[in-house]
């Protein structure tokens, strides 16, 4: 991965209290996983920046997984954090502690 990759997701991570990596976008998913993290996102009615991995193949698609150490898309990043895919961020809606932590990072600004 360039150099170029790892700063722009460093940037995008450390600048934005939540970063969502995600095939397509949260109104025009590309793939269930990333549908259904994106909708779980919105449901907590926090800001969130996405990012569409199509957009820039080397930095995103696979750049963020070696960035992370995470295979597979989408991921979520809070506070500059990896807190996982599409598993972990369903597990977490369905608990009441993604919006618990989602609000807290959107608070902190």
């Amino acid at each position: 991965m360039s150099a170029k990759a790892m700063e722009v997701i460093k940037n995008e991570v450390e600048n934005n209290p939540i970063v969502l990596y995600m095939k397509g976008t949260p109104d025009f998913p590309q793939c269930g996983f990333s549908a259904r993290s994106a909708e779980a996102l919105k449901a907590c009615g926090v800001p969130f920046k996405a990012v569409n991995v199509f957009d820039d193949e080397e930095i995103y698609r696979q750049g963020v997984k070696i960035y992370s150490n995470w295979p597979t898309i989408p991921q979520l990043f809070v506070d500059g954090e990896l807190v996982g895919g599409s598993d972990i961020v369903i597990d977490m809606f369905q608990s009441g502690e993604l919006k618990t932590m989602l609000e807290n990072a959107a608070n902190k600004g």
